[in-house]
């Protein structure tokens, strides 16, 4: 028999992050590996989706998207990220962040043409070029500040390289762009005539410095691919509401893509989302800063005062650890070892590097109600016990 899975099958594997929730599940244990923002959905965004539900729509949308929630981010473009765009031909509501960063892909790139991707990376925009036969290339961060230089970036480019990747604030490494950094990656695009594409899915979950998005350094609006959401701000991460904003001439083709994919965004749901870009008042997100800062402050205090020593991160809701005090000859297995001896989740560090990198680092997600959290700490302050009995064990035989 000669029948056999594509190409792409063959280099694609299942999100470490999703084997590592099964293996939690398993032992019934906290679950600090997958970001999936356990707090309360706002109330606005609740009730304008039930409503919508209840007055019929329910249909199939435009491809773009509705028009409320086309306009809500317009707006929310301009008051927030200093973005003028229009809502009718320059926004696009897509099936999540995920869907938006596939459907561009699609629209703009060949098969084989580089991205330039910096390590750490999310993986899915790993796997998403993989699936549409582009080749990534990297450009690895250097902890703990996950720091980079121009000369990094042309040591990388090739004449095949297309685009690259921006994600800010960062998932795993918690790295916000600085405008200094934004500026060299600015500069080089224009130089070799490159797409960028920017995930700004983090942008409200900032804890220092500021969100900057790089459509809005010079000459940069026409070649820049926003992609952004309200999973993570509104805690509706199953919802799959996500958007793009970019020139005109680029979002025709990222429509068709996402239409022939997705077809649309939940039509309901996306008329919960624009209702919560319009009335949630500007304290709300400035409350995601202030309470998410504690968080990261108090997970990261435990993870210090254990041994796994944090790189405290300056947004979104992940932090990277030093695992070396963990049994384990990888990030895998050191992550094992970690559910094994105390009940919490975390990810190994190798599914954010390429050719064997982060083997010595874990990540953790503090997206977590304050009980979860809590218990979480508990546990983890019980791992140098753990580990201590585990080598008494070992001495002893």
């Amino acid at each position: 028999m000669s029948l056999s899975l594509s190409r792409r099958a063959a280099l694609t594997v299942q999100s470490e992050i999703r084997v590592m929730s099964l293996e939690c599940e398993n032992v019934k244990g906290i679950n600090l590996a997958q970001g999936v923002c356990d707090t309360e959905v706002p109330e606005p965004v609740r009730t304008a989706a039930k409503r919508a539900i209840d007055g019929g729509i329910n249909s199939y949308t435009r491809a773009e998207g509705l028009a409320p929630i086309r306009e809500a981010i317009a707006d929310k473009m301009k008051r927030f990220n200093g973005i003028e765009c229009d809502p009718n031909t320059e926004v696009i509501a897509h099936s999540g962040s995920t869907g938006a960063f596939y459907a561009s892909c699609l629209a703009l790139l060949n098969p084989g043409d580089e991205v330039i991707l910096f390590e750490p990376f999310y993986g899915y925009h790993l796997n998403t070029l993989i699936a549409v036969e582009a080749v990534p290339a990297f450009v690895t961060l250097r902890a703990p500040d996950w720091k980079f230089t121009p000369e990094d970036l042309e040591r990388a480019v090739t004449p095949r390289t297309r685009a690259i990747m921006i994600n800010t604030p960062g998932n795993p490494s918690g790295k916000v762009f600085t405008r200094e950094e934004l500026e060299w990656i600015a500069a080089f695009a224009i130089k070799h005539d490159l797409f960028v594409f920017t995930d700004e899915i983090y942008e409200y979950f900032i804890y220092e410095g500021r969100h900057i998005s790089p459509a809005t350094l010079p000459g940069m609006w026409e070649r820049t691919i926003t992609i952004s959401g309200y999973s993570k701000t509104f805690s509706i991460t199953g919802w799959r509401v996500g958007y793009t904003v970019c020139h005109r001439k680029w979002a025709q083709a990222m429509a068709y893509f996402h239409d022939l994919v997705y077809v649309c965004a939940p039509a309901p749901l996306q008329i919960g989302v624009a209702e919560g870009i319009r009335q949630l008042p500007e304290s709300f997100y400035q409350e995601i800063s202030r309470e998410y800062v504690q968080k990261r402050d108090q997970l990261c205090s435990v993870l210090k005062e254990v041994g796994l020593t944090p790189s405290v991160p300056k947004g979104a809701y992940y932090v990277l650890a030093d695992a070396g005090i963990l049994g384990g000859k990888t990030s895998k297995e050191k992550s094992m070892t970690l559910l094994r001896e105390t009940g919490v989740a975390s990810v190994a560090g190798s599914a954010f590097y390429h050719g064997g990198g982060g083997e010595n680092l874990i990540r953790f997600c503090f997206a977590k109600t304050e009980t979860e959290l809590d218990e979480a700490c508990k546990r983890l302050r019980a791992l140098p016990n753990r580990l201590g009995k585990q080598t008494t064990a070992s001495h002893s035989r």
